[in-house]
């Protein structure tokens, strides 16, 4: 898998859900207990796992997000300890159900949630959480707040968007006001790190998924075992129990019978940080281009964008084509593309909403990367009025073409 210069140099957060420094490892628990580390040291039995005290008042729901809906739900049902609302999943009623009730020119992200959270209420939630974005996707909180409001409905919004940039106890503790009073946070931080954790192990299971379900002996293999995974995870109380199932499940992965050549044609993704991870908002790209016998490489996820996001070192790998920052995952489109093409990939695709400035700005230096590295590019937008038909016909063109520019090459 390419690197790329997006961590801290580590590949992890070095510092402790606190804020504090980590001496022992990515969230590690360091604890000394004054007087007691002199005592002479004797094994206990293991504890069972004490469960948090649960707010059964609170009914908590999340939007449609890519992999992500185990680790939300590990969050509400492990670290606030509250009942997590299971959402049906996204359909074009989704959709259209946003769309009706938001202004026509907003990005196609603002009605996908929005659908999302109607249809949670409708599922009788009565706590709806907002964290989106590093663009407008963060200050749709309150936008949507409002219609949802007008429209009627009673409920909570816990904006996890309005505390960007603050410390992990902050968030919790946030989440103690509004969503739980008797979480103790002492409790409560081992699973937050542990939903971190789990937010990673997503991704990379992702990341193996689509650089080799395009080569499987038997059509659906890698993507049932990948619901089977997440079925486990949806099971797991804690963070040893989390590592199992990844372990286990990427083994499993590795199993699965593939016919792969040595040189397969490869394809990049970069973009907008909702559409690009979303396969609902971007209608399956990925899944139409694995069809096609494909090998996918996408950096653009929760991990890379928060967890190991350093904007500083991106811009340091791409100074020919970008002095500035130009907002929330530009440097990373740039710096992704740039990669993709010094790798000798086949080509790239650049995944929006319609609207997107940022990645609109992208899009004029990922044209010239494309003529520097000679590397096809294909520029994808998605609206509510995106046709599935002339997204496979654009698809299928550009594979056509990358396919013939490998046999001529």
């Amino acid at each position: 898998m390419p690197e790329f210069p997006f961590t801290n140099g580590h590949g992890t957060s070095s510092s402790l859900p606190d804020g504090s420094e980590d001496t022992k490892g990515p969230w590690s628990a360091h604890v000394v207990l004054g007087n007691a580390a002199k005592r002479p040291f004797r094994l206990l039995p293991k504890r069972k796992n004490r469960k948090l005290p649960k707010n059964t008042e609170k009914r908590i729901a999340f939007f449609h997000y890519g992999d992500y809906e185990v680790a939300f739900k590990f969050f509400v049902e492990h670290v606030v300890g509250a009942e997590y609302v299971k959402l049906p999943p996204a359909t074009k009623r989704t959709l259209e159900l946003g769309s009706a009730h938001s202004t026509d020119f907003v990005c196609a992200p603002y009605k996908h949630i929005l659908g999302t959270y109607i249809e949670a209420l409708e599922q009788g939630a009565n706590v709806l959480v907002q964290f989106a974005g590093p663009c407008r996707l963060g200050y749709y909180g309150e936008l949507q707040e409002a219609e949802l409001r007008s429209m009627g409905y009673e409920f909570e919004m816990m904006n996890f968007s309005s505390l960007d940039g603050l410390s992990p106890r902050r968030y919790l503790a946030e989440a103690k006001k509004h969503l739980n009073p008797e979480l103790k946070l002492k409790r409560a931080i081992p699973n937050a790190a542990a939903a971190f954790k789990l937010l990673g192990h997503l991704d990379e299971i992702r990341d193996f998924y689509l650089a080799n379900a395009g080569f499987e002996l038997e059509r659906g293999t890698f993507e049932k075992t990948v619901e089977d995974i997440h079925a486990r995870f949806s099971q797991c109380t804690n963070g040893r129990e989390i590592r199992k199932v990844y372990l286990e499940g990427m083994q499993q992965l590795r199993n699965i019978p593939i016919d792969k050549p040595e040189n397969p044609l490869r394809v990049g993704i970069v973009g907008e940080v909702f559409t690009a991870v979303d396969p609902f908002s971007n209608l399956f790209t990925e899944k139409k281009l694995l069809e096609m016998g494909v090998e996918i490489h996408r950096t653009v996820n929760l991990t890379n964008r928060w967890v190991h996001y350093n904007e500083e070192n991106l811009r340091a790998s791409i100074t020919e084509y970008c002095d500035y920052d130009m907002g929330p995952t530009s440097s990373l489109t740039i710096a992704s593309a740039k990669k993709y093409a010094q790798l000798g990939f086949d080509g790239i695709l650049h995944l929006k909403s319609s609207g997107c400035t940022p990645e609109i700005d992208c899009m004029p230096t990922l044209q010239r990367i494309s003529r520097d590295y000679g590397i096809p590019m294909l520029f994808l937008s998605f609206d509510s009025q995106t046709s599935d038909t002339g997204l496979d016909t654009r698809l299928e063109a550009f594979y056509d073409m990358i396919a013939r520019k490998r046999t001529i090459a």
